[in-house]
């Protein structure tokens, strides 16, 4: 008797092949692993010497009307931020403000004022040494200008307040990002260059002279993809903790939570691989119909510097792309400590768009 043909098995024997395929194309392994891994070599070793954020914030018990608060206010490399005491808190111990200002007048009048500053450990001791800088020469300047035989009109108490925090470093943004161009840049292009070639070598009409159906050639060859992407995940996020101290709030499971997130943005990526492969007339015309859906996201969504350096308008459009949710969410992950299922706006987002363009593949998909 005939031993039943397997599909499942077929489809292995598919995915076999096609992880033998990738591994052995240099552009699949530079793209998916060198890229990412140079960026985050040369971002890791530079991180220690980032430039200075002087984001602070105004104590809400300050004293807002003398000429110290006037003027720290109109100092650009100043950024005052305004938030409720919950979120600045939080911004503390994550070292996104350098301190929190409090200037208060001075019961022994002299000086009239005395400036309290908050910070916290996860803040860089340099930027609180040019805050302190900073407000002493802006009192200095008061005095010379409008006080110039009276006592100093302030004075920055060198003692800060420091409360527990998280230090926050270079590799905790850049990491993220550059998992997501190597999951981007794997599901559109390699799927997109995959197929394309696949059905012009007639290698998807020879399957159709077995009997194994269409379904599980297309699982056969995604599983190829997705295996050797899920490996390369590993490799980014495994390197960037040993080597650079990439944070994961709660350890292994945190490594886990970014797989499965990471294993959902790679299949919404792979979607447009399978429109681009079917649209495209020539390998030539590959690249320019790819690069209509990666290049916007690889520059706006988050991936080398923070969407909120851009005008207000475009941030509108930057949170409209998959890719900055994914950056967003993994970053809350790594480093807030969330879990998937607070995150679960930007993986509903992820999938919406999911839906959309795996709603379009379906419908221009061709096999010849």
């Amino acid at each position: 008797m005939d031993k039943e043909y397997s599909q499942v098995q077929a489809m292995l024997s598919i995915t076999r092949a096609g992880l033998k395929a990738i591994f052995r194309s240099p552009s699949a392994v530079i793209f998916s692993i060198g890229f990412p891994l140079i960026f985050i070599l040369v971002f890791g070793f530079i991180g220690g010497s980032s430039g200075i954020s002087l984001n602070v914030a105004i104590d809400k018990k300050s004293d807002t009307l003398n000429p110290v608060y006037t003027i720290v206010k109109q100092i650009p490399s100043i950024k005052i931020k305004e938030k409720t005491d919950l979120e600045l808190k939080e911004d503390l111990e994550k070292g996104r403000i350098t301190a929190v200002i409090n200037i208060q007048k001075n019961d022994a009048q002299n000086p009239a004022y005395v400036v309290k500053l908050t910070s916290s450990e996860a803040v860089k001791p340099q930027n609180l040494q040019v805050l302190q800088s900073i407000l002493n020469s802006v009192i200095g300047k008061i005095n010379q200008q409008h006080y110039p035989d009276a006592p100093s009109i302030a004075e920055v108490q060198p003692d800060v307040q420091k409360i527990p925090g998280r230090v926050y470093r270079q590799i905790d943004f850049i990491l993220p990002g550059q998992l997501g161009f190597s999951l981007l840049s794997a599901g559109v292009f390699g799927v997109s260059f995959l197929f394309f070639s696949l059905r012009q070598q007639l290698v998807l009409k020879r399957f159709f002279a077995t009997p194994i159906t269409k379904t599980y050639i297309v699982l056969g060859e995604a599983l190829a993809r997705v295996i050797f992407q899920m490996i390369t995940a590993v490799i980014i996020v495994g390197i960037g903790t040993v080597a650079f101290h990439f944070t994961l709030v709660h350890g292994f499971t945190t490594f886990l939570e970014i797989l499965v997130l990471s294993f959902i943005a790679l299949i919404v990526f792979m979607g447009y691989g399978f429109i681009v492969s079917s649209v495209a007339k020539n390998e030539s015309t590959i690249p320019p119909f790819a690069n209509l859906f990666t290049l916007p996201q690889f520059l706006l969504a988050g991936t080398f510097f923070p969407v909120d350096v851009f005008p207000k308008w475009m941030q509108f459009f930057c949170n409209l792309l998959p890719l900055t949710h994914f950056n967003n969410a993994m970053r809350d992950i790594a480093f807030e400590g969330a879990s998937l299922i607070s995150v679960w706006k930007e993986i509903g987002i992820m999938v919406i768009w999911g839906v959309l363009i795996y709603a379009v593949a379906i419908k221009v998909f061709k096999w010849e």
